[in-house]
């Protein structure tokens, strides 16, 4: 049974959690009384790794040029988008936000292309696209953060070390398929957690200062530290247990549920 089905129409409503706390802050996506407009989205001068400058364009010319859809991006600049669409809104949103990171996604999607042999995708194109679509940057100041979320402590990072929350630790979406769907937020909603170590001051800085950082130290870690050459740097993440992302999640007795907030799986050494 198909558990999610994205609203057909505008609405704000669905925008109002914190899940969606910095759109709201850096677009005033909230504020919309429509859905924003290719013009709305092409305010701005970003590029893509071929230096071609980036423009949104409307899905139906992409599907009358028959080309990949990566390569048509890095070959013309232009990312088809579906108007009235939530999944290609906040995919836009995210080449705002993370413009290097996303256009390195993009160079690096052609590069394995260039190297595949056969029609089997490399493990490094399957990491990409999963990260592309449901990555959460965990940004954090502490390691010790890194390997309670690796052995599923949940009751730790979320209950017993709420406090220490945007102070230690802050939540910034990368996937825009996680966008999509915390819109109607399900039970069972996971992501893609992948770390980044900073300095306590990273925080203090405005919130347009944090993500251009990130942006940065991303760029940082796939390119040179190669970090999605498969899946192995990502752990799971139960969307609906960062706090003041779900309402529901303020009692802790929703945390209890083990079979959304799944314990560790241990290798059987018999």
């Amino acid at each position: 049974m198909k558990r999610f089905t994205p609203f057909e129409y505008w609405q704000t409503a669905c925008l109002q959690s914190g899940a969606f706390a910095h759109l709201n802050a850096l677009f005033a996506l909230d504020q919309f009384t429509d859905w924003p407009t290719l013009d709305q989205l092409n305010r701005h001068t970003l590029v893509n790794a071929n230096k071609v400058p980036l423009k949104f364009i409307d899905n139906a010319e992409f599907e009358q040029d028959g080309r990949y859809y990566e390569s048509f991006i890095y070959e013309t600049g232009k990312v088809p988008t579906r108007q009235h669409n939530w999944h290609d809104l906040f995919g836009a949103f995210m080449w705002h936000l993370f413009p290097k990171t996303k256009a390195l996604l993009n160079r690096l999607h052609i590069d394995e292309m260039a190297a595949q042999q056969g029609t089997q995708r490399s493990k490094m194109r399957n990491a990409l696209t999963l990260f592309d679509e449901c990555a959460v940057i965990l940004a954090v100041t502490d390691s010790s953060w890194i390997e309670a979320f690796r052995e599923h402590q949940w009751h730790e990072v979320f209950v017993t070390r709420r406090e220490q929350w945007q102070r230690e630790i802050r939540a910034y979406t990368f996937g825009h398929a996680n966008y999509e769907m915390l819109t109607q937020p399900f039970i069972g909603l996971t992501g893609k957690a992948l770390f980044v170590p900073v300095s306590p001051d990273i925080f203090c800085k405005d919130l347009a200062s944090q993500y251009n950082y990130l942006d940065e130290r991303l760029y940082e870690m796939i390119a040179t530290d190669r970090v999605l050459a498969d899946n192995s740097a990502m752990s799971p993440l139960p969307l609906l247990g960062v706090p003041q992302w779900y309402e529901d999640n303020n009692n802790a007795d929703f945390y209890a549920n083990t079979d959304y907030f799944r314990p560790k799986r241990r290798k059987n050494n018999k």
